[in-house]
């Protein structure tokens, strides 16, 4: 397994974690109750820990997939710039949340003002989560790209062209 195969494996529970967690703790708010808060929590903890894995083997997949066809540095760089800021994003929720985790197991005051704190948070890791699952797919599905329906029309190659220019 290459960090590119591995990097695919990992970047996939940042952006689905966050989705599951915020869920659970508007759930939890919503019911008010602490148990369901701290699933989430825990969740968010674990959704930064795999932030922080998919970082870590970023740098080897962009390595191995700039040398792909149809992959440019700029689509890579694009993706990785998305994922810097939805890593700080995650890190800051998963202290946040255990920070929630802290002062829930102490049933302190400030609990339920850290659960809200987390829900924005959250709420802003999943549209930069978003963002970075669409800028990482871009790069092998070209077929979502922006520009994908350009692609498309245009003649492959010359022999393509020649074809297209037959049929007239």
């Amino acid at each position: 397994m290459n960090d590119a195969h591995l990097h695919m494996v990992v970047n996939h529970f940042p952006i689905i974690g966050t989705i599951f967690g915020l869920g659970i703790l508007i759930a939890g708010i919503f019911f008010k109750n602490s148990v369901i808060k701290n699933v989430a929590y825990v969740v968010f903890v674990v959704a930064a820990i795999f932030s922080a894995v998919s970082m870590a083997t970023g740098e080897g997949a962009e390595e191995i997939a700039e040398k792909l066809p149809l992959v440019t540095h700029h689509i890579i760089h694009e993706h990785e710039e998305m994922a810097e800021k939805l890593a700080i994003v995650l890190y800051a929720l998963g202290l946040v949340s255990l920070i929630g985790l802290y002062l829930n197991f102490k049933n302190h005051a400030k609990a339920n003002l850290i659960s809200y704190l987390a829900v924005l948070i959250a709420v802003v890791g999943v549209f930069l989560g978003k963002q970075t699952g669409t800028t990482g797919g871009e790069i092998r599905h070209t077929e979502i790209r922006e520009n994908a329906s350009q692609a498309i029309d245009a003649p492959q190659n010359e022999n393509e062209h020649e074809k297209a220019g037959d049929d007239n």
